[in-house]
């Protein structure tokens, strides 16, 4: 079984870790898909939950939030800093849809809506203030960034709208931003330009991005060149992943691999690292699951939305003919039949849309829509 598989993995990961594993190392992963008020995004949950395996992997205590509103988004960064207690290695990676205003970075979640200018504040997260939290009372620490979040973004533009003139203080994609000694930060894709989401489960950027992070022996130098080559071939050319880094020293994600590093097989498992590999593992599945149906249910009410329009539109035309005297009375009779043929075909399609889309619903716990009536 694949996640029994997974859980052998994880736990070999953490048992080869030499002495310098003693290393306290905290990631803090999110991925936002399930937009309610802009379009689903189809990579950032999935991005999300691959990322938190590969770090758990190489031996990170890693606190994983999927899809989460404005309260849960908090509560994870609160969780978050709180852990960063003697950490050695501060990691925050988020997927999903950000933007930038007036230079500073805005990560948005789930339940956003942004009307005016001042729902910034109450509505997203800042990434400075993330960065803030990672740096504070960590002297000499490792702070890591990885930001897949510069999708092109609808909440943008109603927020552009409202703001008239002083719409072009918000710009495409994100800014850099200025950090202290020993952070490193990357962007999905060059400052104030858009990312793209791919044609597979995870955008090019994460998956270049695991991929090199679970490649033992590499530095995080080496691991960023490749995912920038990664990245560029698979986009031609149009995505380039971008990083700032003021780092005083080489970074490996698998400390059992890195020069110098010994290795203790003999180290037991304990409880609670079972518990907790046990738990990120659910909480991923239930994720992934959610998403899925989140996603379903869109697609469900984009088809019957259109399926409708298609229908009204044919009645219009059926009136048309009748209408028309130009035609004789076969001619019209075959066109009005055909129609109403399509009419049926589409009809009984929206009778199996329906049900499903108020099953889909009651599931995700969201009221009823005129949709599934």
């Amino acid at each position: 079984m694949r996640y029994c598989l997974l859980l052998t993995t994880l736990i070999a990961n953490l048992l080869l870790a030499g002495p310098a594993s003693a290393e306290k190392r905290v990631a803090l992963v999110i991925g936002n898909s399930a937009y309610v008020k802009s379009s689903v995004l189809a990579n950032p949950a999935n991005d999300a939950a691959e990322m938190a395996r590969a770090l758990t992997e190489a031996g990170f205590e890693v606190i994983a939030g999927l899809d989460l509103d404005k309260r849960a988004f908090d509560v994870k960064v609160r969780d978050f800093a709180r852990a960063l207690n003697n950490a050695d290695v501060a990691l925050f990676f988020y997927a999903g849809h950000a933007l930038q205003v007036s230079g500073r970075n805005y990560l948005v979640p789930v339940d956003a809506s942004m009307d005016r200018e001042r729902d910034l504040d109450f509505e997203t997260v800042g990434v400075d203030f993330v960065l803030r939290q990672m740096e504070i009372d960590r002297e000499n620490k490792t702070n890591l960034v990885f930001l897949d979040a510069c999708r092109d973004n609808p909440l943008a533009r109603n927020l552009a709208r409202s703001m008239g003139t002083r719409s072009a203080s918000i710009s495409q994609g994100l800014a850099q931003v200025q950090t202290g000694v020993g952070t490193f930060i990357s962007y999905s894709t060059q400052p104030g330009n858009v990312a793209l989401d791919g044609s597979g489960a995870n955008s090019p950027f994460t998956t270049a991005l695991v991929k090199g992070l679970r490649e033992p022996g590499r530095n995080l130098t080496s691991v960023m060149i490749d995912v920038r080559k990664d990245v560029l071939a698979v986009t031609g050319g149009k995505q380039v992943p971008w990083d700032h880094s003021s780092l005083t020293g080489d970074f490996y994600f698998h400390l059992a691999s890195a020069p110098g590093a010994l290795v203790r097989p003999d180290v037991p498992v304990t409880s609670d690292v079972q518990k907790r590999l046990e738990e990120l593992e659910r909480e991923i599945q239930r994720k992934a699951d959610q998403t899925g149906k989140v996603v379903e249910l869109a697609q469900s009410k984009e088809r019957l939305r259109q399926l409708t329009e298609a229908n009204q539109d044919d009645q219009r035309k059926i009136f048309d003919v009748q209408r028309d005297r130009g035609k004789s009375g076969s001619d019209s009779f075959q066109e009005i039949g055909r129609l109403q043929m399509q009419m049926v075909r589409r009809s009984q399609e929206m009778a199996k849309l329906r049900p499903r889309i108020a099953e889909l619903e009651i599931e995700l716990g969201l009221p009823a829509s005129a949709a599934a009536k």
